[in-house]
């Protein structure tokens, strides 16, 4: 049937019909109306309805049931038309936007406002002759729970725009380390929002849909950087190299592994999948939606965006802010622009080191100019897992660790050894220990896993290597934290190794730690240096118990009773679990300093029950722990200790300026972890020959 701009049809010729009143305007007899097209239909309906009489009994309905009007963050809209909706679905736009807010009259039948086929409805719907109550009729664009709840769609609408709005500000503003967080971080004006709501008001609508999407997820990209930044710089002290750090999710992977269980492990690696996903689409929608938004309400975001650049450019003007950050933000843009920076400094880095690695001061010493004065010594360097500064200085780990150093020093002066200390910078923080040990060993500065890699597959000289290239040492690893092949062992000159594998260890793992370090020494004396051996040895020993999370943390034996580690079931089974301490801070730095006093407990106790008048021992911390423990600006400085009974080999370095016993002064020299290989082979009779 055709349909005429009036509410009525011709009556049903098989009824009488009733008598009429006549329409003001009506047509003449015989003029038959064009149809109308869907915008001047609802128009003209919209100004006709109210006044239209009730259709004649039997006439075919034409109109749509009444709407009650509501107003929604978009705009105004009948209920269920689809406004509020938290999708923006079905807002009567073939594009899914949503009608923005009217101020103005409905624009003539036939008009489009600005955007062209994107204005959709822009009036207020008008009401119809159907009652409160019934149903919508076929031709309600949607049906359901927001036509029943009008204010509740509302309420929703608002809300979601609102989280939208704060989700984009959070990740225009976001920090890359934790202690950045604070509520005048996100008291800015960002200057890349100004940017883009300038430019979504320039755009049409698909132009204007494809950059919010894009710019989103760019954003939403930047947002997972910065959370990598900073869980970086809480366990490593630095933020994530988008180059090199991708690697280390398999020993983070691990570490979890063995800290919270294969199914802990596996938790943790699903939620952080959905994190990811959920804040790259969350950040894309938001920004869509607020770009929408902005569109629909051009005159007032025009206004707002003039204003803000206003308030930008005056703020960034005068420097003004507020605790010391700056109202004026490019956060963003400073972000990008420092990420690309690492990148080419990261690719530049690589030319460069190779280079550095090729220069040694003494590749070319002849094996009989090499460490002359420690010929028939037995030597130990021993590294003890985060053994930093601040187990020493912290007010909170100092008294029990400093009182541990002091008793183990009277040990060793009792036994008729000495010792001398001093500090050393590492090249890490809070973990990856092989660049550590790495730059300790080969007197090169190995602080990313490009130089790792490259350092180690070529044949510069490491310390264990120097004993090796004279022919008078044996040299031997025990690595009890390697649980698998590790290729590293030809690059440091380590004849035999010794892992997790080869130690005869049947008691339980204390969370990451594969073994007590009592149980490692234990079995390097049962194993190696109780043997008769022709040499003397050059022992490389890594000891585990005092790494992160420092629970359970082990305790000392009767040394008659380690056997083959079972003894340990039970100490495992009473300590603290990683969850009692993981997410406090003052309980992991108690925690911390227990494990260290443990590990030098166990180091002296060896020293003072197997050595020897030939006996020389360096220990050191590979690095300080993470900064939760060590602090937010603590330093990369470890301590270092050289103990022997022999005085002619402390007399060799009485130059150093290092201070007497076990515990370095705090004034006491700090050298860079990579300057000790060269001084040391300097002080101990080697002949530099590049």
């Amino acid at each position: 049937m055709s349909f005429t701009s009036s509410s009525r049809q011709l009556p049903n010729t098989d009824e009488t019909p009733e008598r009429e009143t006549p329409e003001p305007d009506a047509p003449s007899p015989g003029t038959e109306r064009p149809a109308p097209t869907a915008e001047g239909q609802r128009a003209v309906g919209t100004t006709q309805d109210a006044t239209d009489p009730e259709p004649e009994r039997g006439a075919t309905a034409t109109e749509p049931e009444p709407q009650p009007v509501v107003r929604t963050p978009e705009g105004e809209a009948p209920a269920g038309s689809g406004a509020g909706s938290s999708s923006g679905d079905d807002d009567g736009e073939d594009d899914g936007e949503e009608p923005g807010p009217v101020s103005s009259p409905p624009p003539p039948a036939g008009h489009a406002d600005e955007g062209g086929d994107e204005g959709g409805d822009t009036g207020p719907a008008a009401p119809s002759a159907g009652g409160v109550g019934e149903a919508a009729p076929p031709s309600g664009r949607v049906r359901g729970w927001r036509g029943r709840y009008p204010v509740a769609a509302t309420v929703l609408a608002w809300t979601v725009t609102g989280l939208a709005a704060v989700l984009v500000l959070f990740a225009l503003l976001m920090p890359g380390k934790a202690d950045q967080f604070h509520p005048a971080q996100f008291l800015r004006v960002p200057v890349e929002a100004v940017f883009g709501a300038a430019l979504v008001l320039v755009l049409p609508r698909r132009p204007r849909i494809a950059v919010s999407a894009v710019a989103g997820l760019a954003l939403g990209v930047l947002t997972v950087l910065n959370l990598l930044d900073v869980g970086f710089n809480e366990y490593l002290g630095r933020g994530f190299n988008v180059v090199l750090d991708w690697a280390l999710f398999s020993d983070a992977q691990a570490y979890l592994q063995d800290t919270f269980g294969g199914g802990g492990a596996l938790g943790i690696a699903i939620l952080a999948v959905v994190l990811v996903i959920a804040v790259l689409a969350l950040v894309t929608l938001s920004a869509v939606r607020l770009g929408n938004l902005v569109a629909r309400n051009s005159e007032v975001a025009t206004r707002a965006t003039l204003v803000a650049a206003i308030v930008w450019v005056t703020c960034a003007a005068l420097g003004v802010q507020v605790t010391g950050v700056p109202i004026a933000s490019e956060h963003v843009a400073l972000a990008v622009q420092d990420r690309a920076h690492r990148v080419r400094d990261t690719i530049r880095d690589e030319a460069e080191f190779r280079k550095i690695a090729k220069k040694d001061t003494f590749a070319n010493t002849p094996p009989d100019q090499l460490l002359t004065d420690l010929r028939g010594k037995d030597m130990m360097i021993t590294f003890i897992e985060s053994y930093g500064r601040s187990a020493i200085e912290d007010p909170v780990m100092a008294p029990g660790v400093d009182a541990t150093l002091t008793a183990e020093n009277k040990k060793l002066t009792g036994a008729g050894f000495a010792a001398k200390s001093g500090w050393l910078t590492s090249a890490t923080y809070g973990g990856s220990s092989w660049l550590g040990h790495s730059t300790f060993l080969s007197g090169l500065w190995i602080n990313n896993q490009q130089r790792y890699r490259t350092v180690t597959a070529g044949d510069h000289l490491t310390l264990p290597g120097a004993f090796e290239k004279t022919g008078d040492w044996d040299t031997v690893g025990v690595m009890p934290g390697v649980q698998k092949a590790w290729p590293e062992q030809k690059f440091y000159g380590i004849d035999k190794l010794y892992d997790s594998r080869d130690l005869g260890y049947r008691g339980p793992k204390f969370s990451w730690s594969t073994m007590p370090d009592q149980y490692a020494l234990t079995a390097f004396e049962r194993l190696v240096h109780g043997k008769k051996h022709d040499k003397p040895l050059m022992s490389t020993i890594i000891l585990t118990s005092s790494h992160q999370p420092w629970a359970p943390i082990p305790r000392t034996v009767p040394q008659d009773q380690v056997g083959d580690g079972s003894v340990y079931d039970a100490i495992e089974k009473a300590g603290k679990r990683p969850g009692d301490i993981i997410t406090d801070a003052r309980k992991s730095k108690e925690e911390y300093g227990k494990s260290i006093q443990y590990s030098v407990t166990s180091l002296i106790d060896y020293l003072v029950r197997y050595g020897n008048k030939n006996t020389v021992l360096i220990f050191l911390g590979d690095h300080q722990p993470i900064a939760r423990v060590s602090g937010d600006h603590a330093s990369r400085d470890v301590p270092v200790s050289i103990v022997a009974k022999d005085p002619k080999v402390l007399d060799r370095i009485a130059d150093w300026g290092w201070t007497d016993g076990l515990q370095p002064e705090h004034n006491a020299p700090v050298w860079k972890m990579s300057a000790f290989r060269d001084r040391f082979l300097t002080a101990y009779g080697s002949t530099p020959h590049s």
